[in-house]
C-alpha cells in the first residue's frame, strides 16, 4: 500500500498535521517507535504559550527573541506568535477545553500559558487529538532509512518484529522529536533518541543550531528508570523557590531575577552550586496542600510514590536534558530545504522560533503552528512520486555491544556536553565518538551520528550564547 503522506512520530505535531491532510481525504500513516503515546508531547507538564490578544503578539514577540538571546528568526518568531490567535480559537471549537486559570511562566512577561489538566496539558491534548485522528497506524515499528533520490523522498524503511520492509507515501513529514536519550540525566520519552537527525546526517540534510540543548533545572532524579520527573516551570512560576541545603535562595547570587530567569541561567546556576558541594532543592511549602494536590496532580502523586511528603517537604532536584532547540533545517513552511515533499516538524525541526534558547510553554504552539503549515503545504503541492522500489538498507541494526557504547555515550554527552562546556572535553568526546562508530549497530550508529554533530557544533561555537555555555 502506497500513501499520500507518512508521519514519522505520533506525538502533538504528527496528529495535528494529520488532522488537516485527514480533512482532505489524504490517505496518511502514522509510523511510530513504540506505542503511540510513548512521545514528549505526551508527557508535558506545560502549557500552550498563546498570545493574550493582538495587542500581546508584540510582547510575546520580544520575550521570545530575548529568551532565545536574538538567535532567532523574528518572522518565523511573528508566525509563531500572530498564529496563536487562531491556534486559541480553533481548539475550542474542536472541542478542547483548558483551565480556566492562564498562568505565567518563567522568563513571559504576562499570564499567557494555557493549560489542561494542572500539569497535564500534553497528555490531554495528545489523548484528545488521537481519539479524532482518521490515519492508518504502524505501532512498534522502528524508522532506520528515509528512501530519497535526488530532490524526493519516496518512502522509509522500519522494522516490525524483526522484519524489515519498505513504506511508500508521495509525501514525508519528520515529526519523531529531540535527543533525550543521547543524556545521561533527560526528561524525554524513553523513545526519544535522535535517530531521524542521524539518519539527515548520512543523507546531507542540513542540520542547524545543533549546539542548542536545553537543560530543565527543576528535575526530580532519583528515579531507577531513564526518563526523570520534570517539575514544571509553573512551580516556579507561581511561587516556589530553589534553594539549598541552608534554605538559602542562592539564584539572586546569578541573575537579578532569581527563580524566573531563564531556564539555561537557572540551570546553570544550580550545577555550579551543586559543584561547589551543596545540595540544592525545590521549597513549595508556600502551596496549600489541596491546591497543591489539583493544580499539580502528577507532580503530586508521582512524589508521593517516591515518600516525599509534598509540599511540606522539600523536593532534591538537579538539571536534566529537557529540549532540542537544533534539528533539520527546514523554511517557513517546515520543508526540508532542497526537497519537494519531505518536511519536518516539532522538535526535530529547526524553524528557528526558539532561537539559543526555548522559552517556556513555546514547543506546544510550534507543534500546532508548523504542523498546520507544513500539512496546507503538502495539500497545496499535491505532489504525486512516480512507483519506485528501493533495496533496503542491508546493515545489521544491533550489535551485542551497542547497549554499553550507549551508555558510555550518555555519559561523556552530559559530563562534557552538557550545561558547561569546554574544548577539552569537547575534543575528548569527539574522538570517542569517531572510534566508537565502527564499532555500533545501525541503530546505535544514529544516534552516535546525531551526538557528534552537537559536539562538532558546540566545538564550532567558541562563545557562549543562551543554551551552549562555553567555560573557555
Amino acid at each position: 500500500m502506497k500513501f499520500d503522506c507518512l508521519i514519522i512520530g505520533s506525538g502533538i505535531a504528527g496528529l495535528w498535521a494529520a488532522k488537516y491532510l485527514n480533512e482532505k481525504g489524504f490517505k496518511t500513516l502514522i509510523v511510530t517507535k513504540n506505542q503511540v503515546w510513548d512521545s514528549n508531547s505526551f508527557y508535558a507538564q506545560g502549557g500552550v504559550t498563546m498570545a493574550v490578544d493582538n495587542d500581546d503578539i508584540s510582547l510575546h514577540i520580544e520575550d521570545t527573541l530575548k529568551a532565545g538571546v536574538f538567535h532567532n528568526d523574528k518572522e518565523a518568531v511573528r508566525i509563531l506568535s500572530e498564529s496563536s490567535i487562531d491556534l486559541k480559537k480553533e481548539l475550542i471549537k474542536y472541542g478542547f477545553n483548558f483551565d480556566k486559570e492562564i498562568t505565567k511562566e518563567a522568563a513571559h512577561s504576562v499570564k499567557r500559558v494555557y493549560h489542561a489538566g494542572g500539569d497535564a496539558t500534553g497528555r490531554e491534548l495528545h489523548k484528545y487529538l488521537f481519539k479524532k485522528d482518521k490515519s492508518y497506524l504502524l505501532d512498534e515499528a522502528v524508522v532506520f532509512d528515509i528512501l530519497i533520490d535526488n530532490d524526493l523522498a519516496y518512502g522509509v524503511s522500519v522494522v516490525k518484529n524483526g522484519e524489515k520492509f519498505n513504506v511508500y507515501a508521495d509525501n514525508i513529514l519528520i515529526a519523531s522529536g529531540g535527543i533525550g536519550a543521547l543524556y545521561k540525566y533527560d526528561t524525554n520519552a524513553r523513545t526519544i533518541s535522535g535517530d531521524l537527525q542521524g539518519i539527515a546526517v548520512e543523507k546531507g540534510i542540513k542540520l542547524n543550531d545543533m549546539e542548542m540543548t536545553q537543560f530543565h533545572p527543576t528535575v526530580f532524579i532519583e528515579i531507577k528508570t531513564s526518563q526523570k520527573l520534570l517539575l514544571t516551570e509553573a512551580l516556579r512560576g507561581e511561587g516556589a523557590w530553589v534553594v539549598d541545603e541552608n534554605n538559602k535562595r542562592f539564584l539572586f547570587e546569578y541573575d537579578k531575577r532569581g527563580e524566573l530567569a531563564g531556564r539555561d541561567i537557572v540551570s546553570r546556576a544550580i550545577f555550579m552550586h551543586q559543584q561547589k558541594g551543596h545540595k540544592v532543592f525545590l521549597d513549595v511549602s508556600m502551596f496549600e496542600e489541596k491546591y497543591f494536590q489539583n493544580r499539580f496532580p502528577t507532580i503530586y502523586n508521582k512524589l508521593k510514590d517516591y515518600d516525599i511528603d509534598v509540599p511540606y517537604e522539600k523536593i532534591p532536584i538537579s538539571p536534566a536534558f529537557h529540549y532540542f532547540m537544533g534539528g533539520i533545517e527546514v523554511d517557513k513552511n517546515s520543508k526540508v530545504k532542497g526537497f519537494k515533499n519531505l518536511y519536518a516538524v516539532g522538535e526535530a525541526a529547526n524553524t528557528k522560533v526558539h532561537g539559543a534558547n526555548r522559552l517556556a510553554s513555546n514547543s506546544l504552539l510550534e507543534c500546532f503552528v508548523f504542523a498546520k503549515r507544513a500539512s496546507d503545504e503538502i495539500i497545496k503541492q499535491n505532489i504525486k512520486t512516480k512507483e519506485k522500489s528501493f533495496k533496503i538498507n542491508e546493515e545489521v541494526l544491533h550489535k551485542s555491544d551497542d547497549k554499553k557504547y550507549k551508555n558510555m555515550l550518555r555519559k561523556y554527552m552530559w559530563e562534557k556536553v552538557g550545561i558547561i562546556r569546554s574544548s577539552e572535553g569537547l575534543k575528548e568526546t569527539l574522538e570517542f565518538i569517531e572510534t566508537t562508530v565502527p564499532k555500533l549497530g545501525r541503530l546505535a550508529k544514529l544516534r552516535f551520528l546525531t551526538a557528534r554533530e552537537i559536539v562538532k557544533a558546540a566545538l564550532k561555537r567558541e562563545e557562549s550564547l543562551g543554551a551552549h555555555y562555553r567555560k573557555d
